[in-house]
């Protein structure tokens, strides 16, 4: 059958026309709708991709620089959204939205006073901008100041009864409160005006694990994930939840699927390798880890997960101890060479803790001699050569100082201060299981791990040996007292992406009464580390000074305590006769009567960790003896919180009420 010329025709026509529309690009206009199908399904990569692609082709198109604002701004990227939020705002002067979403960028990148200046504003020109009352609320709470917060929100509520977001927020804000009730009333609200909504079963999901109703916290995250199946925050939080009950297997399936779907999820890698360790696959865990931190070497809670594990499960000879030691040891060489001595300090006691045959030691006890502690640099020697390490170097250097140390007020007193016992706080720390992780499940037992760890080289308290995970606040309390600790330290976290805030509450062990609240907050690098310190620091300043009578010759006296617990010459001690002092009933401290006052103490001479003075009795007998107490009390009281405790906010609070859309 012949083709007419007339249709071969049309057909070159039709197929030249196609060609030459294929090579016609798309427009910035298509390019920014696909951004926003993108955003709706919160796609954000791909939605930034195309976006930048539209402004590529039209720079000037104020949509889409706003809305690549927006992307990076979910994407974490605060930095980066505050530049394209600025250049959306040139481009559209005067548009409130936009200043809103800056507010919102200057709250997550901590530049509170501008993000106040913005929200001013916009409330000066439209006072009830629901969006401005979100940004003043979420400032209120980058503030510390969540009460405040909780008034703007009911004000809004009344003005706007039905909007998910807010009574979503209010819920949230209640619950971090610690108004579960409240709390509840709010979220079954929402969920009565949005009953087919994923994000609303979600967050209450969240707030009935916050209140301990575990049960029907994993319902309504299993409820979320079928209205949005692959929903990753409810399949964490599910997974999270399933872990706390004991349901180790299926946690560790649900961290295999968000893996799956996204290698680089750190926290599922996390989870699942702790996950095997509650099963008792402690080679598989510690597999998992390993290969967690070939993905980012810098996740800190992950690389602490199997740090543990090494400490707990391997040999002191297992050559996994000396690769891993390896990473705090250079990481100390590189402080020594920026003069941060004591972040030197702290790396290389991580690393020995991890593998005590290093050689490194030797550079350990260099920096305590630089740092006025001849005498603890000459015992780190002793101790490489009693390992076998010591190179003709050490052993010199042994030689030598023994000479120079002759005239210390340890060796006229012919006493050996490492096996003196000067640690008289007997501190327990634990983690309460029911304490929940928004990134972290065991967060808290982890961190007590840490801080006990710090605690070791703490000259003033011992962290006893005792399970760190405990059920429940009575488990703990009983465990402390049973083992004869003076007080137990009860520690929880509070995480987001950034930012980490640590609460180290204090109890007395004979009664379970409060004692004293410690808090924390750091962010960027190292703030594991650094927040954990944070606590161990505040802890040990907070415990009264205590001393024992070690010798007692012709008048003169010799303590345990010395130049590293802050004595020196000329300070006033009192002498209490032994066993008579008793720790306060509330708060932090110990108390004794006149009565048992026998002498004082006054130092006239100072050595690294012991120290030496005349003892003058109380009453016309002497009944000063070995083994006495040496305490002093603090002649004000200072009631100001720690630096740390001034300004905490709630940063999973925080991460909660960003991602809410």
């Amino acid at each position: 059958m012949r083709i007419s010329r007339f249709l071969l025709l049309i057909i070159a026509i039709g197929t030249f026309s196609g060609a030459l529309h294929a090579q016609i690009p798309a427009s910035a206009a298509s390019y920014y709708r696909q951004g926003r199908d993108f955003m709706v399904e919160e796609d954000w990569y791909s939605a930034s991709e195309v976006l930048l692609e539209c402004l590529r082709i039209n720079p000037a198109h104020v949509e889409a620089t706003s809305a690549l604002a927006d992307c990076y701004y979910n994407l974490g990227e605060f930095d980066e959204a505050l530049v394209w939020v600025r250049k959306a705002r040139v481009l559209a002067r005067g548009d409130i939205p936009l200043a809103n979403l800056e507010a919102f960028i200057l709250i997550a990148l901590g530049q509170l006073d501008r993000a106040s200046s913005v929200i001013a504003e916009s409330l000066s020109r439209e006072p009830y901008n629901k969006e401005a009352l979100f940004a003043a609320s979420e400032l209120d709470i980058a503030r510390g100041r969540a009460g405040d917060a909780v008034q703007r929100y009911h004000e809004a509520v009344r003005r706007y009864p039905d909007d998910r977001r807010l009574l979503v927020s209010l819920a949230l804000v209640q619950g971090s409160l610690g108004n579960t009730e409240q709390a509840k009333t709010y979220i079954e609200r929402a969920m009565l005006y949005h009953p087919d909504d994923y994000r609303v079963y979600y967050y209450a999901a969240y707030l009935d694990a916050e209140a301990g109703r575990i049960g029907s916290a994993i319902a309504y995250a299993e409820r979320s994930l079928f209205y949005k199946p692959g929903f990753d925050a409810a399949r964490s939080l599910l997974a999270n939840l399933l872990y706390r009950t004991g349901r180790y297997e299926d946690a560790a399936r649900l961290a295999d699927e968000a893996i799956a779907f996204n290698q680089k999820n750190l926290s599922s890698w996390y989870l699942k390798g702790m996950s095997y360790v509650r099963l008792g696959r402690l080679g598989d865990a510690r597999t998992i880890f390993i290969n967690a931190l070939a993905i980012d070497q810098g996740d800190e809670f992950i690389r602490i997960a199997l740090e543990e594990r090494l400490i707990a499960d391997t040999n002191l000879e297992d050559p996994a101890r000396v690769r891993w030691a390896e990473y705090h040891f250079n990481r100390a060489r590189d402080y020594r060479a920026r003069n941060l001595s004591d972040q030197a300090l702290f790396e290389y006691r991580r690393g020995l803790r991890i593998n005590p045959y290093a050689k490194d030691r030797k550079e350990y006890a260099e920096i305590l001699r630089l740092q006025g502690y001849p005498a603890r640099y000459v015992d780190e020697l002793r101790f490489m050569q009693q390992l076998g390490i010591a190179d003709k170097t050490v052993n010199d250097a042994v030689e030598a100082y023994d000479a120079l140390l002759a005239e210390t007020v340890r060796r006229q007193w012919g006493v050996d201060p490492t096996f003196s016992d000067s640690r008289h706080w007997n501190i327990a720390i634990f983690s309460v299981v029911s304490q929940s992780s928004f990134y972290h499940a065991d967060a808290g037992a982890l961190i007590a791990s840490y801080i006990k760890d710090s605690l070791i080289h703490d000259r003033n308290i011992i962290p006893m040996n005792i399970e760190l995970r405990q059920p429940t606040f009575s488990t703990a309390f009983r465990e402390a007292r049973e083992a004869g600790a003076d007080y137990f330290l009860i520690v929880s976290v509070n995480e987001n992406d950034r930012d980490i805030s640590i609460k180290g509450e204090l109890f007395i062990a004979r009664t379970g009464s409060p004692a004293g609240v410690f808090s924390s907050y750091r962010t960027g690098a190292d703030k594991l580390r650094n927040v954990a310190l944070g606590i161990t620091s505040q802890l040990s300043a907070s415990l009264p000074f205590r001393g024992v009578l070690l010798q007692y010759k012709q008048g003169q006296g010799l303590i345990d305590k010395g130049k590293a617990d802050g004595v020196k010459t000329g300070l006033m001690y009192n002498v209490v006769k032994r066993n008579q002092t008793v720790i306060k009933n509330e708060g932090i401290g110990i108390i004794y009567s006149t009565e048992d006052v026998v002498g004082t103490l006054l130092i006239s001479a100072v050595d690294e960790e012991v120290s030496s003075g005349t003892l003058s009795r109380s009453g016309f007998f002497d009944r000063i003896a070995e083994g006495d107490e040496i305490v002093i009390l603090p002649e004000t009281q200072d009631t100001a919180p720690p630096a740390d405790q001034q300004y905490i906010a709630d940063p999973e609070l925080r991460a909660l009420l960003r991602t809410l859309q």
